[in-house]
């Protein structure tokens, strides 16, 4: 389900990816409807540096994100696999295994990739 970023969606977005002047995929030109897939997909330069980069997040800015991803507005379908291992895992630990255990039910429910960029 796409979203317009909010302010605190793009504050989470440039504290992950300071080099992000645009808000729109330089794949589609679709405007970014989602944070970790542009920070996965686009900024980090593997699997490595996107750890290092969501390890930046504070307890409350995971909790958001986990929320997020919950209700289904936070993308994970484009996050290659070990993305979003690194992100449950940090969760798991820095928040709760049970809040870990949310991500993981939400990210099996199906939510697929949009290729069209909206999820990006």
């Amino acid at each position: 389900m796409p979203r317009d970023l909010n302010e605190k969606d793009l504050a989470i977005l440039k504290k992950l990816a300071p080099e992000c002047s645009e808000m729109t995929c330089s794949g589609s030109g679709h405007m970014f409807h989602s944070i970790l897939p542009p920070v996965s997909n686009h900024f980090a330069e593997d699997g490595r540096d996107f750890l290092e980069r969501i390890s930046r997040l504070n307890n409350e800015e995971l909790l958001y994100l986990s929320e997020v991803i919950q209700n289904g507005s936070e993308s994970m379908g484009c996050l290659p696999v070990e993305d979003v291992e690194a992100f449950i895992q940090l969760v798991g630990e820095r928040i709760s295994p049970d809040e870990a255990q949310k991500i993981v039910r939400a990210y099996e429910s199906g939510y697929e990739c949009d290729r069209t960029g909206t999820g990006q």
